[in-house]
């Protein structure tokens, strides 16, 4: 049997990278004050944060298709509205954007509802 280095390494990569389950999916839409207001003071750093690398910040637009996988969440017209989903269930929603402060305390009590 012929072992392909680029593929060893591949298969070896996939199974000692540890799949990330949870997300933090923002529901938004263009014109939308409050998620302006979020991109500019918490989106860049999110993704550098604790909490951004618990659970990465994926877009979804309200009127775009919604996405398969997140099917049986349901989705609001109220934007920005924040749902914690792990392995495709709802574990927290925050609807609106409270401001910079608020926001940070918000999303430690709703991660603390995922398995450390």
């Amino acid at each position: 049997m012929t072992v392909y280095p680029a593929a060893l390494l591949a298969l070896l990569i996939g199974f000692s990278t540890p799949a990330l389950a949870a997300e933090l999916v923002m529901f938004e839409q263009a014109g939308c004050a409050w998620c302006k207001r979020f991109n500019e003071e918490i989106a860049p750093a999110w993704s550098k944060t604790e909490q951004g690398k618990r659970a990465p910040l994926r877009r979804v637009d309200i009127h775009a298709d919604i996405p398969a996988d997140l099917a049986d969440i349901p989705v609001e017209r109220f934007t920005p509205t924040f749902v914690l989903v792990d392995d495709g269930r709802e574990l927290g929603r925050l609807r609106g954007y409270p401001g910079d402060q608020f926001f940070w305390a918000l999303m430690d009590e709703m991660l603390a509802k995922l398995d450390p």
